[in-house]
């Protein structure tokens, strides 16, 4: 039984560690709750730092999870801007802040998230380098992007996943030119396939965004400390005033790792390994977000998820899990995405390889269609494009495992929800 002379500790001032410290407060824990943030900013959601916010679509006070007097109304004991050291599982403390504070704990949530991949070549100290991961981040990008647009300036995007398509299209609604540098054969060939990442090539390069695809950046070349180019690995240079590394994000592990925890494989995603639960190999401390690898039954492997989603749901499950309730984390991996005029949503888990074939429901041309991603007839994944309230009814699909006909799944004539369990 939880009791008010327990002290929780959350590491993490995301979506997921602000989510957990309301939940604790929701289902009536009376404790210490303490929540350390290693950002100045109170806790906020990263969605809008390549949509809304970036745009300039929606003010910055909008991003924040709560008002910041909702953390002294609740007793939520917040210190913003304080790293944490060290962990002792021995002594069940955490370190932190300038003066190396310790504080003791019952049950610790590890919710450190990820840091954006950087590019290991010449050039990245140039002033025109950019990541797009923090507050910080997006208001300074969205300075860059104004300029560029007013200047005709060259923003070149290292990287053609969800974070480098979003600001493209950001950077071209600016007025900017943009080029993309990408590795694979399409944009977002490790989510979606060859199928549908040709759509979304299609979709920016009728907004007048350059594609080089097959390469990599090797050099960022300038003159006093400014960006004049961007070289990559098979003899090109493109232009460029600035240039953002859009590469991934890599689990922020080391305070785990430090403090003995199991860590997953790199070559499956990394982070925290965690069981259903979301308990890692200590007992004593839980982990949820970005950060953590955890097994998902339905399909039969460790995933990593750095999606929205993930930390909403995650802190919370987290956060009852610590009090002692019965918990299993198998949420449908979900997330979305704005570009132009093209609005989409995604559930499921379907990299290239795990599929037999992509079912297209409604016109692809037209973009305002469903995607299923499809093996031995049961769903693995849908997306829907311009096509809305059909979320939970694909995710139905996906949980239910069951075989479907192809042909009536592409049929727009038959309901879905007639094809789900």
């Amino acid at each position: 039984m939880v009791d008010a002379d327990q002290t929780f500790v959350i590491v993490g001032g995301g979506l997921a560690g602000a989510k957990a410290a309301e939940t604790l407060r929701a289902e009536g824990f009376t404790g210490r709750v303490i929540l350390i943030c290693d950002e100045r900013d109170h806790p906020y959601e990263r969605p809008p730092l390549s949509k809304g916010y970036l745009l300039g679509k929606e003010e910055r006070e909008s991003v924040f999870v709560h008002e910041p007097a909702w953390y002294a109304a609740h007793d939520i004991e917040l210190h913003l801007g304080q790293t944490v050291d060290a962990i002792d599982r021995s002594a069940k403390t955490v370190r932190f802040g300038d003066d190396g504070t310790a504080v003791r704990y019952d049950k610790l949530l590890l919710a450190t998230g990820a840091e954006p991949r950087r590019l290991d070549i010449p050039g990245t100290d140039l002033a025109g380098v950019h990541h797009l991961r923090r507050l910080a981040h997006a208001e300074r990008l969205k300075h860059v992007l104004t300029n560029l647009g007013r200047d005709n300036g060259h923003l070149v995007i290292a990287g053609a996943g969800w974070i480098g398509l979003e600001v493209a299209a950001a950077a071209r609604e600016y007025g900017a030119e943009v080029t993309v540098v990408h590795s694979g054969p399409t944009p977002l060939h490790s989510v979606l396939g060859p199928e549908l990442g040709q759509l979304f090539a299609e979709l920016h390069r009728e907004h007048g965004v350059r594609f080089h695809f097959g390469a990599r950046l090797t050099e960022i070349t300038g003159q006093d400390g400014m960006v004049l180019a961007a070289r990559t690995d098979d003899g090109e240079e493109h232009p460029a005033h600035d240039v953002l590394a859009a590469i991934g994000a890599a689990p922020r592990t080391h305070l785990a790792e430090a403090a003995g925890l199991e860590i997953a494989d790199p070559a499956h995603g990394g982070g925290i390994v965690v069981d259903e639960r979301l308990r890692t190999s200590d007992p004593d401390i839980h982990a949820a977000g970005d950060v953590v690898s955890f097994p998902h039954a339905l399909f039969d492997t460790r995933l990593r998820v750095e999606h929205w989603a993930n930390a909403l749901n995650g802190g919370p499950a987290a956060a009852r899990a610590m009090l002692g309730h019965d918990v299993t984390y198998d949420r449908v991996p979900y997330f979305f995405s704005d570009q132009y005029d093209l609005g989409m949503e995604y559930s499921g888990w379907a990299p290239p390889g795990s599929y037999d074939q992509v079912v297209i429901r409604g016109d692809a041309g037209k973009r305002e269609f469903v995607a299923f991603w499809v093996k031995e007839n049961r769903v693995l994944a849908g997306m829907n494009v311009n096509v809305w309230n059909v979320t939970d009814t694909i995710q139905r699909l996906i949980r239910g495992r069951a075989r479907v006909n192809t042909e009536h799944l592409a049929d727009p004539h038959i309901p879905l929800e007639d094809l789900a369990p």
